[in-house]
């Protein structure tokens, strides 16, 4: 579950999304600090499934590759996959965790990839309904794009969207809200933007504004679609775009980037 369900849609990424952890962080060590954080730092399964239990069953939980994190592999719907807890215990990291030097995932991470990771799917599955619009809405080039409305480089995505509509005038973006887990008010965010096809509420969310609240008027099936179809084919965090001949593309883009992988 990258996360699969809980982590296809936490890990998953958002998340979503992709957060990627790069290096370890540089801790200062005390005097008599031996250098072994696990000596002055631990967590218990127990500890971490309590702390973690809105997001899904916990299964493991063991010190991270990188310096000042744990690795948690979840559980959820028949799925596991892996995210990343502080030594605090206050943050979660969904994401993967890559070793500088050879650029590939390590740790739990790299197992997760190799498991759910797609390089490409069939453009014909991808439909435009429950979908926002940027761009051209004629179009003949169509970009899809995967997005949490709490994400913060989702956000950071979204007005490199806007650049790249501009920078393409016979490009349609199809907006697909796919909510990951670790962020609570993202479904019923989802549900209220698709319910107004509003890419302006899209970008108050984005910009952290307060949206109307989610009431019965707004349809849950739109979004629990997107979701089902994301975990089907392997996209597993945010923001994911898919190109017009089906190429996965993960995590921020800039526009510009995103263009020349359009022609």
């Amino acid at each position: 579950m990258s996360f699969a369900s809980c982590l296809t849609r936490i890990f998953a990424a958002c998340f979503t999304l992709i957060i990627i952890a790069f290096a370890a962080p540089a801790f200062a060590m005390s005097e008599g600090c031996s250098g072994d954080c696990a000596s002055c730092h631990s967590i218990t399964l127990q500890e971490a499934s309590g702390l973690l239990k809105e997001i899904g069953p916990v299964k493991d939980v063991k010190p991270a590759p990188v310096r000042g994190l744990y690795e948690i592999t979840f559980e959820q719907g028949g799925k596991s996959g892996v995210a990343y807890l502080d030594y605090g215990k206050k943050h979660i990291i969904a994401g993967q965790v890559f070793d500088i030097a050879s650029r590939q995932p390590v740790g739990g991470t790299a197992e997760q990839v190799k498991k759910e990771r797609k390089e490409r799917l069939d453009p014909a599955t991808l439909s435009t309904d429950n979908a926002l619009i940027m761009g051209n809405p004629k179009g003949k080039k169509k970009l899809f794009v995967f997005t949490d409305p709490e994400c913060p480089y989702c956000a950071k995505a979204h007005v490199e969207l806007k650049k790249l509509a501009a920078l393409e005038p016979d490009l349609a973006i199809y907006i697909k809200l796919y909510p990951l887990k670790m962020h609570p008010k993202a479904y019923d965010k989802s549900r209220v933007i698709l319910a107004r096809n509003s890419l302006a509420l899209l970008d108050k969310s984005f910009a952290g504004e307060q949206l109307p609240a989610a009431s019965e008027q707004d349809a849950r099936k739109p979004v629990d679609d997107t979701i089902k179809f994301a975990e089907a084919n392997g996209i597993v965090s945010t923001p994911t775009l898919v190109l017009p001949d089906g190429r996965i593309l993960v995590g921020y883009k800039e526009a510009k980037a995103v263009q020349e992988l359009l022609r």
